[in-house]
């Protein structure tokens, strides 16, 4: 698909080093949007959509302020920069501690694949099985990005098992029941995005895919065998 990609303004106090362009289709009427395909979302579920655009865009970072726990949801792009860049925006990378340095720069992410992924989650959550149904025009626009959309295609990425829609409105202690999550940690773009369950994506932790399943067949294999002694 060819997107139109213009310019648009920047608020921000990182507008020197930060990217922001229209992602409708090229040759589009009406005003330029970032977000086009998540209007719908926008209007009628925005605990939804905010949380698509925070995860697809935002480093995690702490749910408070201090010079220990290191800042808070910033564009995962800035985190490019290298640290004098960052000082220049008061971001003081080695006031922080050595994990959280970490952290931050593991969340490092290019514009570009920040807006892929908040397409690619958008266009995985209308395939929930109790989705609301997704317009016309935006799954024309998601499809021809990402393939067709077929009903209850869904799943965790770590479990396997079908993701409901209603998870994402489910919350404990402002904790979602859904999480974005990655098959590689450390890899922030459209081929390595999925959604899970919020307990298997903490036990995923820091680990692949693959180095979790194998170290899940360790512990089985070794539970077997203690069994059948």
């Amino acid at each position: 698909m060819n997107l139109c990609k213009k310019n648009l303004p920047i608020r921000s106090k990182y507008k020197e080093i930060a990217e922001k362009k229209c992602y409708r289709v090229h040759g589009h009427e009406g005003s330029c949007e970032e977000f086009p395909y998540l209007s719908d979302l926008s209007k009628n579920h925005p605990r939804v959509a905010n949380k698509i655009k925070r995860d697809a865009t935002k480093t995690t970072g702490a749910a408070w302020k201090s010079e220990d726990a290191g800042p808070n949801r910033i564009d995962r792009w800035v985190m490019l920069q290298d640290d004098e860049a960052l000082l220049k925006f008061g971001l003081n990378m080695r006031a922080l501690k050595p994990t959280v340095v970490a952290k931050l720069r593991e969340k490092a992410a290019t514009y570009n694949d920040c807006m892929d992924v908040a397409a690619k989650l958008t266009w995985l959550t209308y395939q929930m099985p109790d989705a609301p149904e997704c317009p016309h025009e935006i799954k024309i626009y998601l499809e021809s990005r990402f393939g067709s959309m077929t009903s209850e295609a869904a799943t965790c990425i770590v479990c396997k098992e079908p993701l409901s829609f209603s998870l994402f409105e489910n919350a404990q202690r402002g904790k979602a029941e859904i999480e974005t999550a990655h098959a590689n940690p450390r890899e922030h773009n459209q081929e390595n995005v999925g959604f899970a369950h919020r307990e298997c994506n903490i036990a995923q932790g820091n680990k692949t895919l693959d180095e979790f399943y194998d170290w899940i067949a360790g512990i089985l294999e070794r539970a077997r065998g203690q069994h059948s002694v």
